[in-house]
């Protein structure tokens, strides 16, 4: 027990200060300290998203409030690294998905790795187009769907503004800015 008694103080220490910061993030955004939940707290108000009553709606999070989107259905992501990856369910597809990453890295191991809390890239997939793309190539699809890289590029809307369904403002890129 000696042997681990440092490292347990250390852990214990760096739960109280996750906890403190959870309770402030839950604080703000009015529900659990979870990514899924603080995802679509901070995409509802750079995106003029407006979010469904209940969190638990399946396929969809909210509609799109404004622009050449508005009305339109979007499901909310936010991975804590742009792996190539989407989690997709075929039986409740939105009219769009919006994707915030964090860093690029490859599928490897999570083995003494971290998934940060940051958005470095952001992209914008018509779903139906994403599945027709998808089924063509053979891809299963489900949870940790895998997307061709060419497919990502054409979708992102942030750093680079790739896609031109949603252009973004210079005040939502210096919103995102804030969380990178």
């Amino acid at each position: 027990m000696k042997r681990y008694g440092k490292n347990l103080e250390k852990l214990a220490q760096a739960i109280k200060q996750k906890t403190a910061t959870d309770n402030e993030i839950a604080r703000i955004t009015g529900r659990p300290s979870e990514r899924g939940h603080t995802a679509e707290y901070i995409a509802a108000r750079i995106f003029n998203i407006t979010l469904r009553e209940s969190a638990s709606h399946k396929g969809a999070d909210g509609h799109f409030g404004g622009g050449n989107l508005m009305g339109k259905t979007v499901n909310i992501k936010w991975y804590g690294k742009q792996e190539g990856l989407l989690d997709i369910n075929p039986e409740a597809l939105p009219d769009f998905y919006l994707v915030m990453t964090g860093p690029k890295a490859g599928a490897v191991s999570s083995r003494g790795a971290t998934r940060p809390w940051l958005i470095s890239y952001v992209y914008l997939f018509n779903a139906a187009g994403l599945i027709v793309a998808l089924r063509r190539r053979g891809v299963k699809i489900g949870i940790a769907t895998s997307i061709q890289r060419e497919l990502w590029e054409a979708a992102e809307i942030y750093p680079t503004q790739r896609n031109s369904q949603l252009i973004l403002s210079d005040e939502q890129r210096s919103q995102l800015i804030l969380f990178g």
